[in-house]
């Protein structure tokens, strides 16, 4: 796929899962959140890096492995409810909130598509399916509700066990699996390099 195709893929499923629905699809807001925020940086962030230019290599300078402790950060400061709550409120603060997921995602992909260390790169993204488990498990788990949102009140506590069961169904095995191919790669070059010795 050429560079400006994945760009073009990539902004156009970014207006698309703004656009469409989704609350339909799953029943509720949260869940509805949980779907779009999931398809941003599972699909839509692995587009944009494949479209970008070996000139943005400089641009995104990140270890793997800092790159997924930044995007943990996020995730998970924008999960505290009184943040999540916040940007539900506020456009300008859930647009910040939107904004901050879309730069940390690209900054994963990017450092772990574009690194020049494959380990690292597979270890960014298995500490990623990590945090990202936990993330869904929590809000599967809970018995309550963790956010007084109005918005996120709709739907009660089953529309927060959907949007943990959507982040588990999505993001685990999408994270899980481009770790796997990334280390199955590196440990088949490595074997190579050892074979040629």
């Amino acid at each position: 796929m050429s560079r400006w195709l994945s760009i073009t893929v990539g902004v156009l499923l970014l207006s698309t899962i703004w656009v469409l629905p989704l609350a339909e699809l799953t029943g509720g807001y949260f869940s509805e959140h949980m779907l779009r925020h999931m398809l941003l940086i599972t699909i839509i962030c692995p587009m944009v890096v494949f479209g970008l230019s070996n000139s943005s290599r400089n641009l995104f300078a990140v270890s793997p492995l800092i790159a997924s402790l930044i995007e943990f950060i996020v995730v998970w400061g924008w999960h505290v409810p009184q943040l999540h709550d916040l940007a539900r409120a506020f456009w300008s603060v859930a647009l910040l909130e939107q904004l901050s997921f879309f730069v940390a995602g690209v900054l994963l992909w990017h450092s772990v598509l574009r690194s020049g260390d494959a380990l690292a790169g597979a270890g960014g993204l298995f500490l990623t399916t990590m945090h990202m488990t936990l993330l869904g498990a929590l809000l599967i788990l809970s018995p309550r509700l963790l956010y007084q949102a109005e918005l996120c009140r709709l739907g009660g506590v089953e529309d927060q066990q959907l949007g943990g069961m959507i982040m588990l169904g999505i993001g685990t095995p999408v994270y899980l699996i481009a770790g796997l191919f990334i280390l199955s790669k590196a440990l088949r070059l490595t074997g190579n390099e050892g074979a040629g010795q």
